[in-house]
Order: C-alpha cells, then sequence, then structure tokens
C-alpha cells in the first residue's frame, strides 16, 4: 500500500488503532483498482467485495480483515462511527480472504454526505477458531474493543481509501 505520507497515515488509522505494525503486506483492488492509502473510489467503484491478498510467510498464522466507515453516517457528526462493512476472520497468511470465515457479509460503501474514510485491516489472531460471534450491529462497531475482547494483536498491517457520493466533488486533504 503507498501513497499518502505515513504521518497521514498514521493520523487516520491511529484513530481506531493507535499504532500498527507492517509485519505483512495486503494489497486491496475492486474491479482490478488497486487501492493505495488516501485514494479516492466511488460508491461504483466499490459495489462488488474488493480483491483482497495478504502477505505473510506462515501458513499457520491467522488474520482477521476489518473493513470499516470512520465517518458513517456524515463526517460532521459521525455518530454510528464506526460502521462495519465487512469481517473475515481465520485467513491464513499467504492468501486471500476466500480462504477465512465471512463473519459479517460485505456491504458496499454508500455515502451520501461528505468524504468518507474507509479503513481495510488485518489484525492477527492467536490462533484459528477464536472468533466465534458475529457482532450485533454494522453500526458503531469498535475496532479496539473487538480485539481486546478477542485478543488480536496491534494491526498487522493497515490501508483506507476515500468514499463520497457518485456526484460528490472534492477530496479531503491531509497536511503533514
Amino acid at each position: 500500500m503507498s501513497g499518502s505520507s505515513s504521518s497521514t497515515i498514521n493520523n487516520v488509522l491511529g484513530e481506531i488503532f493507535g499504532t500498527f505494525d507492517l509485519s505483512v503486506k495486503l494489497r486491496v483492488s475492486f474491479n482490478n483498482k488497486l487501492v493505495f492509502n488516501g485514494c479516492d473510489l466511488r460508491p461504483s467503484n466499490v459495489i462488488n467485495r474488493p480483491r483482497v491478498e495478504v502477505g505473510g510467510e506462515d501458513m499457520r498464522v491467522f488474520y482477521t480483515l476489518i473493513m470499516v466507515d470512520l465517518d458513517a453516517p456524515n463526517p460532521s457528526n459521525p455518530t454510528l462511527k464506526e460502521y462495519l462493512h465487512w469481517m473475515v476472520t481465520d485467513i491464513p497468511a499467504t492468501t486471500d480472504p476466500s480462504f477465512g470465515h465471512e463473519v459479517v457479509d460485505y456491504e458496499s460503501p454508500h455515502p451520501m454526505t461528505g468524504i468518507h474514510r474507509i479503513v481495510i485491516a488485518l489484525l492477527k489472531q492467536q490462533k484459528k477458531g477464536t472468533i466465534n460471534l458475529k457482532p450485533n450491529s454494522r453500526e458503531n462497531f469498535d475496532t479496539q474493543t473487538f480485539a481486546q475482547a478477542y485478543n488480536l494483536t496491534t494491526p498487522a498491517i493497515a490501508a483506507y481509501f476515500n468514499c463520497q457520493r457518485e456526484a460528490g466533488s472534492g477530496g479531503r486533504r491531509f497536511f503533514s
């Protein structure tokens, strides 16, 4: 994942994780359009779940993939923050989410107001099969609390993209 400066990435991703390490590679694309940190995608680009490739070297290591909207329903008043768009558990390193267990079906982002930051993160599991409950709601999901409850480590890697309605104009600008 490349694109924005590391301080911008840390600011955005730090909102939900505090810190994270870059111990594996993550490649995300929607309809063959590669996601890089801070890129802009419209709802028509993200209708179908992304293709995700997980790096790593040890097939005995498992990850949970979480995709959340930090700005739901409106960046000025994110009362539904974090909105959970997708969750897959038990993903072996060196594979993709199709080898895991989809706990929460993919729901494409469709922001109505403003520019939303959508985060995709891989959290390392202690072992396979440790996450056995589906979250009660997509709304107000709390990644940190969820990670603590299931003893997931700091994200191995995380990335984000910006998404706004089809007719929206402009983009987020971050200054380091």
